[in-house]
């Protein structure tokens, strides 16, 4: 009678043993499963057809943020922006209804056709300025605009431009810093190694300064060529920005399209700049 009793117990918990066993074993993953995670996962990176039909976001570029006299030259007033005309013109762009986007949101709309806020805009500064810090930002804090600065390295903490500490503190309050150059000469005339003295060592002198990748460059005079854009792409650049000319058909996030805003302009004038320069 015992021994039945002990064969009974002994059959009773290697039952429940296999019962556990069985329960906490998980379905092991088969590779179909897994190649359909894969493909779910993976992003369809859009050709340069497809980024060339998709509309343009509205790209401003400014560069200097100060006084002028009625009798400066025409390139000064062209590149120059009143105090009170750039305070007016943020009031404006946001009673407007539109919303600042920063490079990384128009890299994933143009590549990966990701989502863009109602009426996007994008709000650049060429040159350094140290105007750009002390007024630029300042204005569009009140209506929390974020901009892209595009710095020219050799200026960095010379006499009325920016320091590396404020150019930290931009990126710092969620602001981009990209380059602009080492110090402005044309890329159209590079060769050599003008590659690495203008698009390398800049991009690595900013990156140790905010602590940050640096993936976008504006070329100055807003003038490119076709040779330019690989050595970007060596230099890890992922786009560039020209002014109101054509595109390149094969590489078009490297000659992404801005407009200046000229000192000459009204708020309505911007408006109007804005519409017919990006239907």
């Amino acid at each position: 009678m015992k021994k039945i009793i002990i064969s009974i117990f002994l059959g009773l918990f290697l039952f429940i043993s296999c019962k556990k066993e069985t329960s906490e074993v998980k379905p092991e993953a088969t590779s179909d499963t897994l190649s359909v995670k894969k493909t779910t996962d993976k992003k369809v990176i859009a050709d340069a057809a497809t980024i060339l039909s998709k509309k343009e976001v509205p790209i401003l570029c400014y560069h200097n943020i100060r006084e002028f006299k009625s009798t400066a030259s025409d390139v000064m007033k062209t590149n120059t922006v009143k105090p009170a005309a750039f305070a007016e013109q943020m009031k404006t762009l946001s009673e407007a209804g539109y919303h600042t986007i920063l490079p990384e949101q128009l890299y994933d709309y143009l590549v990966f056709d990701g989502k863009l806020p109602e009426k996007p805009i994008m709000i650049t500064f060429d040159d350094t300025r140290v105007d750009q810090y002390n007024i630029g930002a300042v204005e569009m804090k009140k209506y929390g605009f974020k901009g892209v600065f595009f710095v020219m390295t050799v200026a960095i903490n010379r006499p009325g431009y920016m320091t590396k500490e404020e150019i930290k503190t931009l990126s710092d309050e969620g602001h981009v810093i990209a380059s602009h150059t080492w110090d402005h000469h044309m890329v159209t005339k590079y060769a050599d190694e003008d590659w690495n003295t203008q698009f390398v060592k800049p991009k690595a002198k900013l990156e140790a300064i905010i602590g940050k990748p640096v993936t976008d460059f504006a070329y100055p005079f807003g003038l490119w060529n076709t040779a330019a854009i690989p050595e970007l792409k060596k230099s890890g650049h992922k786009m560039a920005y020209i002014l109101s000319t054509k595109r390149d058909s094969i590489d078009p996030l490297y000659t992404i399209r801005r407009i200046i805003i000229s000192g000459t302009s009204s708020p309505q004038g911007m408006l109007k700049s804005i519409e017919s320069s990006f239907k």
